[in-house]
């Protein structure tokens, strides 16, 4: 089963990529879309591309953020902010673009930290910290802005049922955000006990801890909810909170269809979610951050992994190289 879903999963990925661009086509068919997407990049003020960009590095920085949150919590100290922001920024800009952000989050993770000591088990529970911090985040500034502006769900009504999209609907799923966060807060104050599993020992978040993660995830996902906003044409913005609420939204639907970097169906339900804005607008917003989320990173971390890697291989070689000589002076020393 487990051979299967190894298989399974990539396939459904690729499907969902296929699925959008095709409803994607369908959007925009009949459309002359290269002179209008020129046009709507030419029309974006230099000072929102500077926002943009601004916003693109309070995200990059509170997403490193996050693996210093999560080491705190393993007790680890020894490790450096800059080695932490080097692996943190190289994980996400891999994981986002390569999708399964968890396993392949992982994966980078543990290359890199495993060099600082780290064990599987170590790592393991970093990237579950991690997961857990970007969760609260989405539960946070959902439930603030559902409660601020309840009619953000509106901006659904083409994608999910009608019922969802009501202000009433919307108060509670903004309770009930705001109602997991604080049973979270609750265990922390609590101090509730570890628990061990398969030999590993969970232990449930301090208070400092805990305050870090509520105020690291949602400085991530503003960051990143705002490379669009400010991106976005001024004609048909519905303002801020609804871009965060519908980015959420979006992002979220990206990662659960496991499509690679989201391709397609992060585009897709958001401009389904943006029906009041110019659909060029829109979607020359949404390539601008992929542009500053996702693709410079990719490339950046394409470049760290190559020096890293060639790093370690000379390390490797050199050590070899020392034991041979070790072996080779040994006997004519005696």
């Amino acid at each position: 089963m487990k051979r299967n879903l190894d298989y399974i999963w990539p396939a459904l990925g690729f499907a969902a990529v296929l699925a959008s661009f095709w409803l994607l086509f369908r959007e925009f068919r009949g459309q002359s879309l290269g002179p209008h997407l020129i046009a709507a990049f030419k029309a974006i003020p230099p000072q929102r591309y500077f926002l943009s960009l601004l916003a693109t590095v309070v995200a990059y920085v509170a997403l490193a953020y996050y693996d210093w949150i999560a080491l705190l919590h393993l007790g680890v100290r020894h490790i450096s902010w800059r080695f932490i922001t080097v692996c943190s920024f190289t994980t996400y800009a891999l994981s986002h673009n390569i999708g399964a952000s968890v396993v392949s989050g992982a994966m980078v993770r543990y290359r890199g930290y495993a060099t600082k000591g780290l064990n599987a088990a170590q790592v393991a529970v970093l990237v579950a910290v991690c997961s857990l911090t970007f969760l609260l985040g989405e539960l946070l500034v959902a439930g603030v802005a559902l409660l601020i502006r309840p009619e953000a769900l509106a901006q659904l009504e083409d994608i999910v049922p009608a019922f969802l999209t009501h202000p009433a609907t919307a108060r509670v799923i903004g309770l009930a955000a705001l109602g997991a966060i604080v049973v979270y807060v609750a265990g922390s104050l609590l101090n509730l006990p570890s628990l061990t599993l398969s030999g590993v020992r969970i232990a449930y978040p301090k208070w400092g801890v805990v305050v870090r993660q509520l105020i690291a995830a949602p400085a991530e996902i503003v960051g990143a909810a705002g490379i669009i906003y400010f991106a976005l044409p001024e004609a048909g913005n519905p303002g801020f909170l609804v871009v965060v609420a519908v980015f959420i939204f979006s992002f979220s639907a990206a990662l659960a269809s496991n499509a690679p970097g989201g391709l397609g169906v992060f585009e897709l339900v958001f401009i389904k979610s943006m029906p009041g804005a110019p659909q060029d607008g829109v979607l020359a917003a949404l390539l601008l951050f992929r542009l500053l989320y996702l693709l410079i990173p990719l490339g950046i971390a394409i470049l760290v992994v190559l020096s890293f890697e060639r790093r370690r291989l000379a390390e490797a070689i050199e050590h070899h190289h020392s034991r041979a000589e070790e072996k080779v002076d040994g006997p004519a020393l005696k």
